[in-house]
C-alpha cells in the first residue's frame, strides 16, 4: 500500500433523483398551489444548508457508488468493467475531482489527466492551440515544456489544418483526437480514460490503445481504463475491477474474471425486469423502457423465429415514438439492429401517459451460435433519445434444428437470403491454357469424356 498513487477507503456516492407526479388523476387549482410552494420551501432548505437542489414533486434517493475500496500501485493499468450503470463513471468522475463523494476517502498522489466525454477541459471558444496550452498550465507544466511536446500532440490527433480553429466548430471525433493526444503526451501521472474513445474510428482507437500501452510500460504511468471492449480490456489491463449496483463484484487478475463477468451478464429469464437499470442523474425521463418479454421462450436459436414485447410507460404525451433492439459483441460491436420506424417510417404519435407495448417479430435469426449483448433504445423523431440502455442484456444464440455444423464452428457470420443465378452453359472458347489428360463434359452429348492435348 505504500506504493499506491490511488487509494480509496469505503467511497460512496448519493443522487437525489426527482420526479414529477404530473399525469396522476385530476389536479386541482388548490394542489398545484401547494405542491408548488411546498417545493419551493424545500428548495429553500437545500440551498441555505448547501444540499443538492432536486427538481421534481417527488424525492428519490440513488446510491451510485457504495462502500468501494481499492488501491492503484504506481505504473499499473486497471480496467474496469460493468453494466451500464453499474457506477464506472461517477467513480473516474470523484477520481477526476468532477464531482465530490457522499461518503469515503480518496487520497491521489500525483497530476490526473482525465478523459471522461466529448470536450472535458476544453473551453469552446479558444482554438486548438489555445486548448493545449490552457490544458498544459492546469495541469502545472511550464509553457517550454508544453512548447516541447506541441508538435507531437498535434500530430498525433491529426488536426494540423484546423489548430487555429475554435474548438466548438470541431466534429465529436476530431474533439476526442485532440483531447486524448493533450491527455496522453502532456505527461501526467495518472490517466483516467471512460468509454469516450468510441466515439473515434477504428484506426484512430487503435492508435490510441497503443499510446496507453506506451505509456504505461515505457513511462511507468498509472492508467486507468473503463471500456465496453471487453479485447481492449484483455490486451491492456493485467488486472480489472468489475462493479455492480454501485460496488465491487470481483478484482484480480483479468482473463477468469472477465469470463465470469460474461456467463453472470446472459439471461435466463423469458421477462427482463428494464427498470433494475441505472439512468444518468439528468436523463429525461418522459419515457422509460419497464420489460422486455421473450414471447418465443429462450434460449434463442440460430435459423428459428423470435417474437418479442417491450413495454415502456410514458409520463407525457410524445410525438414521433421508434424503439429499437440490437444485438452487438461482448467487445462493443453493433452486429444487427431492428427498429419499429425501419420499413415503413411509421412513428407513432403517444397522446395519454399510461404503460405501452410493442411486440417484434424476426422471422429467422440470422446470428451464429454464440454470446451477444443486447442493446435498448427509444428516440422521438429522428434524433431524440428518449431512452437507451446499451448492453442491457447478455445473451446466448443456440443452434437450431437446421443449422449447419460450419455455423456451429462460429466461422460463418452472418448469413442472409439472396438471389443467384446459375449459367452452367459450356462456353466456345476460353482464355485459359489447356491442361493435359483434361476430363471435360461433352456439351452436345451430355457424356463425359477423356481428352489427351
Amino acid at each position: 500500500m505504500s506504493d499506491a498513487v490511488i487509494t480509496i477507503e469505503n467511497l460512496s456516492k448519493r443522487y437525489l433523483l426527482g420526479h414529477r407526479s404530473g399525469g396522476r388523476g385530476h389536479n386541482t387549482l388548490r394542489d398545484v398551489i401547494t405542491r408548488g410552494a411546498r417545493n419551493f420551501a424545500r428548495k429553500a432548505v437545500d440551498v441555505f444548508q448547501g444540499r443538492q437542489v432536486v427538481q421534481g414533486d417527488e424525492v428519490e434517493e440513488f446510491w451510485a457508488l457504495k462502500n468501494v475500496s481499492f488501491a492503484i500501485q504506481q505504473g499499473e493499468v486497471l480496467g474496469i468493467i460493468g453494466r451500464n450503470g453499474a457506477g464506472k463513471s461517477t467513480l473516474l468522475k470523484i477520481l477526476s475531482r468532477v464531482t465530490e463523494p457522499t461518503e469515503g476517502r480518496v487520497l491521489v498522489r500525483g497530476r490526473v489527466s482525465s478523459l471522461l466525454e466529448v470536450g472535458t477541459g476544453f473551453h469552446p471558444e479558444l482554438t486548438g492551440r489555445e486548448n493545449i496550452f490552457l490544458n498544459g498550465a492546469i495541469l502545472g507544466m511550464r509553457q517550454r515544456e508544453i512548447h516541447k511536446k506541441f508538435d507531437e500532440i498535434v500530430s498525433f490527433a491529426g488536426v494540423e489544418r484546423f489548430i487555429d480553429t475554435p474548438v466548438k466548430r470541431y466534429s465529436s471525433g476530431m474533439y476526442v483526437r485532440l483531447a486524448f493526444a493533450v491527455a496522453a503526451h502532456l505527461e501526467p501521472e495518472i490517466l483516467i480514460i471512460d468509454e469516450v474513445l468510441a466515439v473515434g474510428d477504428a484506426e484512430f482507437q487503435k492508435k490510441c490503445l497503443g499510446k496507453i500501452d506506451e505509456v504505461s510500460r515505457r513511462d511507468g504511468r498509472t492508467v486507468l481504463f473503463v471500456s465496453h471492449n471487453l479485447g481492449a480490456i484483455t490486451s491492456l489491463c493485467p488486472n480489472v475491477i468489475w462493479l455492480e449496483h454501485g460496488s465491487i463484484c470481483e478484482q484480480g487478475p483479468t482473463r477468469p474474471i472477465i469470463d465470469r463477468y460474461l456467463a453472470h451478464k446472459i439471461s435466463k429469464d423469458t421477462i427482463v425486469l428494464l427498470t433494475q437499470f441505472s439512468r444518468p442523474p439528468d436523463w429525461d425521463d418522459r419515457l422509460r423502457l419497464e420489460t422486455l418479454e421473450w414471447i418465443s421462450g429462450l434460449p434463442l436459436r440460430h435459423g428459428e423465429s423470435v417474437r418479442a414485447r417491450i413495454r415502456f410507460r410514458t409520463r407525457v404525451p410524445l410525438a414521433q415514438v421508434s424503439i429499437g433492439i440490437g444485438f452487438s459483441t461482448f467487445d462493443g460491436r453493433r452486429l444487427l439492429t431492428y427498429e419499429t420506424d425501419f420499413q415503413d417510417g411509421l412513428r407513432p404519435s403517444i397522446n395519454r401517459p399510461g404503460v405501452h407495448s410493442v411486440d417484434v417479430t424476426i422471422d429467422s435469426l440470422p446470428l451464429p451460435p454464440d454470446l451477444y449483448d443486447l442493446d435498448l433504445g427509444s428516440k422521438s423523431g429522428d434524433s431524440h433519445q428518449l431512452d437507451y440502455l446499451p448492453s442491457a442484456i447478455g445473451l446466448e444464440i443456440i443452434p437450431g434444428l437446421n443449422t449447419p455444423g460450419y455455423i456451429v464452428n462460429k466461422d460463418a457470420g452472418v448469413r442472409l437470403a439472396s438471389e443467384w443465378k446459375w449459367d452452367l452453359e459450356c462456353e466456345t472458347t476460353s482464355t485459359f491454357a489447356p491442361l493435359s489428360s483434361l476430363t471435360v463434359a461433352d456439351c452436345s452429348t451430355g457424356r463425359r469424356a477423356s481428352r489427351d492435348t
